[in-house]
C-alpha cells in the first residue's frame, strides 16, 4: 500500500514503541492522529514534537477505555482528515509481578480490570469505532500490538514480568486479529505483532527490569536466542512492513521476540543410531 499522504491513527505515541512508530510513519509522509491521556510530561513532549511539523497532525486527549470519548475522537478524525487508512492498535497496561506483587494486595485493587480494559477492551473499542472509516478507504491496514505473554503466561523467567491478567488479555488479542481480518476483507488487512522483551516494554528501560535481580535479567536474556532485548525502532520497522509492504498478508501474527519462545530448550547432538 502506498502510504504517502495517507492518514493514520497511532495509539500510545507518547513514548516508546508508539512514538517510534509515529515518527517512522510521519517520515514517510503519513498524517497522524495521536491520542494522549496520561504520562503528562511525555504527552506534552509528543504534542510539541508533532505540532511543529507541517503535515497537520492531530493530537487528541482521549481515554481510550471510554466508548463515548473514542467515538468523539473518531468523529474528529473524520471531520479533519476525511478518512482513515492505517490503525496501529498499540495500547496496553500490565503490572509486573516483580514490581506489583499479588493481585490480592490492597494497592492492586482494580489492577486486573485495568489490564483487561486497556490491553484488550480498548483495542476492541477503537477498531469498532474506526471500522466505518477504514471501510471507506480503497486500501487500509490495521496492526495490533500484542505480547508473547499471551503464549507463555506467568511461566519461566518471564513469570516475573508478565502478570496473569496481562497474559490473558494478550491471548485474547489474537482472537480479535483473526475476527477483524475476516470482517475487513478484502480491503482492510489486519495483522498482529507479538512482542517479546523490548527496551521500553518489559526490557532494559523499564522499572520492572531494573527491579529484577541480576541473575533474573541474565536468565531472561539467556532464554532469548538472540541474547538481547529489542528496540522500539525495530518494532516500528515491523509495523512499516505490515502497513506498506505486506499487501498479501492478513490475519497473521509476526512474533518479534528475539527467539524467546524457542529458548530454554537446547537441541541435542544427533545420536549415532543403532541400526
Amino acid at each position: 500500500m502506498k502510504i504517502e499522504n495517507k492518514c493514520a491513527l497511532v495509539l500510545g505515541a507518547t513514548r516508546g514503541i508508539g512514538l517510534a512508530v509515529a515518527r517512522e510513519l510521519a517520515a514517510h509522509g503519513v498524517r497522524l492522529a495521536l491520542p494522549w491521556f496520561d504520562w503528562p510530561e511525555d504527552s506534552e513532549a509528543m504534542r510539541q514534537e508533532f505540532s511543529r511539523q507541517e503535515a497537520g497532525h492531530l493530537m487528541l486527549e482521549t481515554d481510550l477505555r471510554d466508548s463515548r470519548q473514542v467515538r468523539e475522537m473518531v468523529a474528529r478524525i473524520a471531520r479533519e482528515f476525511g478518512g482513515l487508512h492505517i490503525l496501529v492498535n498499540n495500547i496496553e497496561r500490565g503490572g509486573m509481578p516483580v514490581v506489583h506483587g499479588s493481585y490480592e494486595r490492597e494497592v492492586n485493587r482494580g489492577q486486573w480490570q485495568m489490564e483487561m480494559e486497556t490491553t484488550l477492551h480498548a483495542k476492541w473499542l477503537v477498531f469498532e469505532h474506526c471500522l466505518p472509516l477504514l471501510q471507506k478507504a480503497d486500501q487500509a491496514a490495521v496492526v495490533n500490538i500484542s505480547s508473547i505473554a499471551g503464549a507463555v503466561g506467568r511461566s519461566g523467567p518471564a513469570g516475573l514480568i508478565f502478570n496473569d491478567g496481562y497474559a490473558a488479555a494478550n491471548r485474547g488479542v489474537s482472537s480479535l486479529t483473526e475476527t477483524w481480518a475476516r470482517i475487513g476483507a478484502p480491503t482492510i488487512r489486519v495483522n498482529e505483532i507479538m512482542l517479546g522483551l523490548i527496551d521500553t516494554r518489559h526490557g532494559r528501560q523499564t522499572r520492572g527490569w531494573k527491579t529484577l535481580a541480576e541473575k533474573d535479567r541474565k536468565e531472561l536474556l539467556a532464554h532469548t536466542l538472540l541474547g538481547r532485548t529489542g528496540t522500539p525502532e525495530e518494532v516500528a520497522g515491523a509495523v512499516m512492513f505490515l502497513v506498506r509492504d505486506a499487501d498479501f498478508m492478513t490475519g497473521s501474527v509476526i512474533r518479534l521476540d528475539g527467539g524467546y519462545l524457542l529458548g530454554g530448550e537446547a537441541v541435542p547432538p544427533m545420536p549415532d543410531g543403532v541400526v
